[in-house]
């Protein structure tokens, strides 16, 4: 099994349900693991692997559209990575607010969404 991992992301973008959010914007912190089994997949070349190129360039055109919704945000990019490489077995993805509008808050606040496939 092989896992193609592209952590620390940093993005800036307008989601979120509160109308502060979406006017002022926040910070993102994104981390994904995408897993394939590279069994009868020999390592001849980028069209036989799972380039990070190409994961990094399809969160990053769904981060900069506005979403109320992390999970939603995370859901569309698993979908597209799959349709993009259907022989993924697994997807961990990570999206965290570092500016989350919550009184005396530090930290960051996020969620993570992990598919597995079977078929």
């Amino acid at each position: 099994m092989v896992t193609v991992q592209l952590h620390n992301l940093i993005f800036s973008g307008r989601h979120g349900v509160f109308k502060e959010e979406l006017a002022t914007g926040n910070t993102f912190e994104v981390s994904l693991d995408v897993s394939y089994d590279e069994s009868g997949r020999p390592f001849g070349g980028l069209d036989s692997i799972v380039n990070y190129v190409n994961l990094f360039d399809i969160i990053k055109q769904r981060m900069h559209q506005p979403s109320p919704l992390l999970e939603k945000i995370a859901e569309e990019i698993i979908v597209k990575i799959r349709e993009q490489y259907p022989f993924i077995r697994e997807a961990v993805l990570s999206i965290y607010k570092l500016q989350a509008p919550i009184g005396n808050f530090q930290g960051k606040a996020g969620m993570t969404l992990h598919k597995k496939f079977d078929d």
